[in-house]
């Protein structure tokens, strides 16, 4: 049996609750989401609540980060991760469809590891296939939803596979959105990006774009990913 809980240097993540357990994908992405100058954060599809807790941990002093989760099981332990950690009086777990949010501020962050099996058969078990499949919450409703939700100056950061990127920068630049920073990822030495990290903005820049490698050889992390992720893991 796998163990239940994650423990990072701050803080420590139960995910026994959850289809979705603590992965490399949403540590990236909340290592690497710009959110030092944020005094609003949204997470949508928070799962065990990591993400939010990683942008909590480096965040302002007074930022106000909101939650969001679909599954009431996953929310409820979200809620218990938020509650054990140093930032539960900021962060909120709210257990609903990011399709009927309607907050009345805007963010100046949001964030997502969303759904990513696009296309792709459903599996079985209910709760994992809402987790993993994008039948619940397309990536066009994503993207025109968090456009809504931004400030003119705020960011919309996601992290996909590789092969559906372009199509995601389709439907954000029908939403004003431009790519201004994206991270490639691979896993090991002459590998292919699997994942992609992207950041999104109404501000039209030249997009930055970086390539990290994650391991030199089997659990031998590169440097890089050590710099990244070095605040949260305890073994880093």
């Amino acid at each position: 049996m796998s163990n239940p809980y994650f423990r990072f240097k701050q803080f420590t993540v139960w995910h026994d609750k959850c289809a979705m357990k603590v992965g490399t994908d949403g540590v990236l992405l909340g290592a690497w989401a710009a959110v030092g100058k944020s005094h609003r954060i949204l997470d949508i599809g928070t799962g065990t609540g990591l993400i939010a807790l990683m942008t909590a941990q480096r965040s302002l002093p007074d930022a106000r980060i909101v939650a969001l989760e679909i599954d009431e099981a996953a929310a409820l332990q979200a809620q218990e991760n938020v509650g054990r950690s140093p930032w539960k009086d900021r962060i909120e777990v709210i257990c609903t469809d990011f399709r009927l949010y309607r907050p009345e501020e805007k963010f100046d962050t949001i964030v997502s590891n969303p759904p990513y099996f696009v296309d792709s058969l459903a599996c079985s078990d209910k709760q994992r296939s809402t987790a993993r499949h994008n039948q619940s919450l397309t990536y066009t409703e994503l993207i025109e939803g968090a456009a809504a939700l931004l400030t003119d100056r705020g960011e919309l950061m996601m992290v996909l596979p590789t092969d559906v990127e372009e199509r995601v920068r389709e439907v954000a630049m029908c939403n004003g959105l431009h790519a201004i920073r994206q991270l490639n990822v691979i896993t090991k030495p002459g590998g292919e990006p699997k994942r992609t990290l992207i950041a999104f903005s109404f501000q039209q820049q030249e997009c930055l774009t970086e390539q990290l490698l994650t391991e030199r050889s089997r659990h031998q992390y590169s440097d890089e990913y050590i710099a990244l992720t070095r605040e949260y893991y305890l073994n880093m």
